[in-house]
């Protein structure tokens, strides 16, 4: 979920002798754990899923302890949306398992008649999953989830730039996982090369279109099918005649509150008409200064920026001259402590590198527009986002939006919530991503789909074998396109 892989620090030497060779070791042992028919067993799934549900419980303190080393983050964020999370998804996987793993029966047709049919879920084999930075727990471990639940043997590479929290996950998925099975590597660049160069039976990415590429190709020379979580400029249309406190206090939590922009959904970008944007500006003001009060670098409760590579990235879209006097709030930023102020822009200019990358941080541009109904146009002129968002009261335009806006995933009157919902797909569409998860499709996205038709001996017509007749072809012709009526007349004689 948005920017992984940059900013890459070296290995250590012991992470170094970690190479090709080293990873198709490792993937030939575990492909051996599963062929053993170790991983498939309902009891070792269970068993697996409990572990990690302990896991997070027992170890809540050295987690929230990483996560304040690589990314300052608050306590109440790492508490709720990575451990909570990530113990939510135990808890939907374990209730929901039984059903999951059962055949899903189906309908046969005329063709196969008599006959019976089923969908049998299996594990697709020795999986690999890359995660981000950003939400190094929740990103780690909730595709992990899924693996597991589907029967498969895992191999997570943790992002490298969140060390502390990758050391973590490592010595904690040690301790408490089926070795066998389920291994983490942590590293870099070379570590994560070796392991993209063996054959998996499924790759999945957390980061940035330009690594799922490189992750894509590297996929493609083994037909190793892929889910790619990537990012985008999630938009968020502001209508008037709205509840404007609610609003933005959700925005600001969608916004700010979320790993300080840091986050793949979060609101890369605001469009509202030009008489509104006064109110909506000046509301935004009011409520960040309630949440972070009037020295916000100094609030304990927003992150930091992860290093000093994307501080001098985000310090180089908001010191562009042609948006230097757009700012309208904010801006201030402390280089020694990563920390960048919430800050907002008010028409910025279409072409500026602000509206032309992910911002992935505090960073906040308003386009205004006429019309509200012109800011579909402007969405959909874009690269698919992984979220859209739309404040609005009129049933009307909520209708249009959705319908019309084109997206991962959407979410009226509020953002970045729609995560929390396991009942949902979470997931990309176009340069936002392929494939989904969370809950059951984080099952189905580790998971062959497998066919199995059932027959018997009884009921075997001639009508398929040779010496084809016309009379023949008249009655399968009807059979296979469900035309009973037509089967009866053929077999009767008639016309």
């Amino acid at each position: 979920m948005g920017e992984e892989q940059e900013d890459r620090k070296p290995a250590s030497s012991a992470a170094a002798v970690f190479d090709a060779e080293a990873a198709n070791g490792l993937v030939g042992e575990l492909r051996g754990s599963f062929r053993s028919g170790r991983t498939r067993s309902y009891e070792w799934r269970v068993g697996q899923l409990k572990a990690i549900w302990r896991m997070c419980d027992e170890h809540e303190k050295d987690v929230v302890d990483a996560l304040a080393l690589d990314l300052s983050k608050p306590e109440l964020e790492s508490v709720v949306y990575e451990l909570g999370m990530v113990k939510g998804s135990c808890k939907t996987a374990l209730k929901e398992l039984k059903h999951w793993v059962r055949p899903e029966k189906t309908k046969t047709g005329l063709a196969t008649f008599p006959s019976s049919a089923e969908i049998v879920s299996e594990p697709l084999g020795v999986v690999l999953i890359i995660s981000a930075w950003n939400y190094p727990v929740l990103l780690a471990l909730d595709p992990v989830i899924g693996a597991i639940a589907a029967g498969n043997a895992v191999v997570l590479k943790p992002s490298e730039i969140a060390p502390a929290t990758s050391s973590v996950l490592a010595k904690l998925v040690a301790k408490f996982l089926d070795c066998s099975s389920i291994r983490v590597v942590e590293g870099g660049v070379p570590e994560t090369t070796a392991l993209l160069a063996q054959k998996w039976d499924k790759i999945f990415y957390t980061g940035n279109g330009h690594v799922g590429r490189i992750v894509m190709a590297a996929a493609a020379k083994h037909l190793t099918p892929v889910v790619l979580e990537l990012g985008g400029k999630c938009p968020v249309v502001v209508d008037s005649g709205i509840n404007l406190q609610v609003a933005t206090r959700r925005i600001i939590a969608g916004k700010w509150g979320s790993n300080n922009g840091q986050t793949c959904v979060s609101a890369d970008y605001i469009i509202t008409t030009k008489d509104y944007a006064p109110k909506l500006v000046d509301s935004l003001k009011k409520e960040i200064e309630r949440f972070y009060g009037k020295k916000p670098l100094e609030s304990k409760d927003i992150s930091r920026i992860v290093n000093s590579n994307h501080f001098a990235r985000l310090t180089k879209l908001v010191d562009e001259d042609k948006i230097s006097d757009k700012i309208v709030y904010g801006g201030e930023r402390d280089k020694d402590s990563l920390r960048i102020s919430p800050t907002i822009l008010v028409d910025v200019p279409q072409d500026s590198l602000i509206m032309n990358e992910e911002i992935f941080g505090p960073l906040l541009p308003i386009l205004t527009v006429n019309k509200i109904e012109e800011s579909f146009d402007l969405i959909n002129s874009r690269p698919n986002p992984l979220a859209a968002y739309l404040f609005t009261n009129n049933k009307e335009l909520k209708e249009r939006f959705v319908m019309s806006v084109s997206a991962g995933g959407i979410t009226i009157n509020d953002i970045t919530v729609h995560l929390a919902v396991h009942t949902l797909p979470f997931g990309g569409v176009g340069e936002s991503g392929l494939g989904s998860y969370h809950g059951k499709f984080s099952f189905d996205a580790f998971s062959h789909k497998k066919a199995v038709l059932y027959r018997g001996f009884a009921g075997d017509a001639t009508l398929r074998y040779p010496p084809y007749t016309k009379t023949k072809l008249r009655i399968l012709k009807a059979f296979v396109t469900g035309d009973i009526w037509g089967a009866i007349r053929a077999l009767l004689g008639w016309a």
